[in-house]
């Protein structure tokens, strides 16, 4: 077995340079509609009402409070979405989408879609699901500290 480089390069930097890559695409795409990548998460996440608090929706986008809190204060700001305080429990802040939140949340959904599409115009149905997979086996092995390699 050689001990000189690999062949290829590393594949987390290849994986950080297609990330890097296609965040950038979507962000084009995004700022074109008049929204961005982290507009999008927050509009789709509050229009889903799967999360239930703020916190929650903080975790599901892998962010902090206080950066979910700056993404609201500026999503009210420009009128997409509105927020209250339970009556009943004053801890607990409900977030929901205005008429302008629902028409912009209706033309980043198109752009996200596109984006997708074109993600997969060079892909088999067979080979999108093979490197979802790979993915989520990748993530895997560096969320998860025990990870032992397939091959050892």
């Amino acid at each position: 077995m050689s001990s000189g480089p690999p062949a290829v390069p590393p594949l987390g930097l290849r994986l950080a340079r297609t990330a890097h890559a296609v965040t950038q695409a979507f962000e084009r795409a995004m700022a074109e509609a008049g929204g961005s990548a982290s507009t999008w998460q927050v509009l789709l996440l509050v229009r889903s009402k799967e999360w239930g608090t703020q916190s929650a929706l903080a975790k599901a986008m892998g962010i902090t409070n206080a950066t979910l809190t700056h993404h609201l204060n500026a999503a009210e700001r420009q009128g997409l979405v509105r927020r209250w305080r339970e009556p009943d429990n004053r801890r607990v802040q409900r977030v929901e989408l205005t008429p302008a939140g629902i028409a912009m949340f209706d033309r980043l959904r198109k752009v996200a879609v596109d984006h997708d599409m074109r993600l997969r115009a060079q892909l088999t149905d067979d080979e999108t699901q093979q490197l979802a997979d790979l993915l989520d086996r990748l993530r895997a092995s560096v969320e998860t500290p025990e990870a032992v390699p397939a091959h050892a």
